[in-house]
């Protein structure tokens, strides 16, 4: 397993420094080598820019040297240096550092309560499959489905909070501002989520290795638990991993509608204020998770199919 882990890291070296080439080529040649006339104003004269740009690096080469652009982004990066935010006058870590906590406050919750209640409504429609409780769950789903994500956000804001005033509608700080968004983040997901998880359930239902454990004696919630969930967990593994970057990288919709100042809000005012030292960083970290999120899946298929050798 250490040989395993050891060899995808090497693996993720060469992949990393892609990422970081693709990002810079992005951000330094396609958008533009300097932001400077976007942050100072188009009415910034010639030497504001020159020293914007000689404060920022921005007067280097791109490239071709040694003391190029690239090389210093690399360089710091390595070092944990993610650069220094133009408009925050803040290094760019400390911006995420303070939107890091907000995101996964709200993000883990959705995904832990989101996951634990499609699965439980999934196995139970499993469990009645083609009768009255999976066509209620079934129907349920369809609905929660065809509601547009917006939609449960401004109907949550105006009748839980606006009316009834159960919630805040605004701000972050105490878990009651987390309550609301974190719900509506859960049933805005359930739907796809449990007809999801009720096809990986129902592929595995009917495979021998059940017909087997049910010709035991087992009960049915044993037959269930122990047996078809686990087996059933390897494609629902594979859907949870493809989420799980975007924990770090916050609920833009969520984080806008009610206050929160994650990563997602910190993303957009970057992009608003052409702030493209933050949004670099945003870009490369969700990249650098989303390799780690495969690893670590790629080592959860062997603890749960013992056919599956990664070593």
């Amino acid at each position: 397993m250490l040989r395993y882990v050891l060899r995808r890291i090497f693996e993720a070296i060469p992949t990393t420094l892609g990422i970081l080439l693709l990002t810079f080529v992005l951000f330094n040649v396609v958008i533009g080598s300097s932001p400077a006339l976007t942050i100072l104003g188009k009415g910034a004269d010639a030497r504001s820019i020159e020293a914007f740009n000689k404060r920022y690096g921005y007067d280097k080469p791109l490239v071709w040297s040694k003391d190029s652009q690239f090389v210093n982004f690399v360089k710091n990066f390595a070092t944990g240096d993610l650069g220094y935010s133009a408009k925050m006058k803040e290094p760019v870590a400390d911006v995420l550092k303070r939107g890091v906590v907000p995101s996964l406050s709200l993000t883990v919750p959705i995904l832990v309560f989101g996951t634990v209640f499609a699965l439980f409504l999934s196995m139970l429609a499993a469990a009645y499959r083609g009768r009255i409780p999976d066509k209620i769950i079934l129907f349920m789903s369809a609905a929660l489905m065809s509601v547009n994500y917006v939609v449960w956000v401004l109907a949550g804001q105006f009748l839980l909070s606006y009316k009834a005033g159960w919630f805040p509608i605004w701000g972050y700080g105490e878990v009651k501002y987390m309550i609301l968004p974190v719900a509506i983040g859960v049933v805005s997901s359930l739907g796809m989520d449990v007809r999801f998880f009720r096809t990986a359930i129902l592929d595995e239902m009917f495979k021998p290795y059940v017909l087997a454990a049910k010709s035991k004696g087992l009960s049915p919630r044993t037959v269930m638990t122990r047996h078809v969930l686990r087996n059933a967990l390897i494609p629902v593994v594979t859907y949870i991993s493809l989420s799980v970057p975007y924990l770090f990288t916050g609920s833009l919709l969520l984080e806008s509608f009610f206050g929160i100042p994650g990563l997602g809000s910190v993303s957009i005012n970057a992009i608003q204020s052409a702030d493209l030292a933050v949004v670099r960083a945003v870009v490369v970290i969700g990249a650098l998770v989303y390799q780690a999120v495969n690893l670590v899946t790629d080592i959860l298929y062997a603890f749960l199919d013992p056919r599956v050798r990664v070593w």
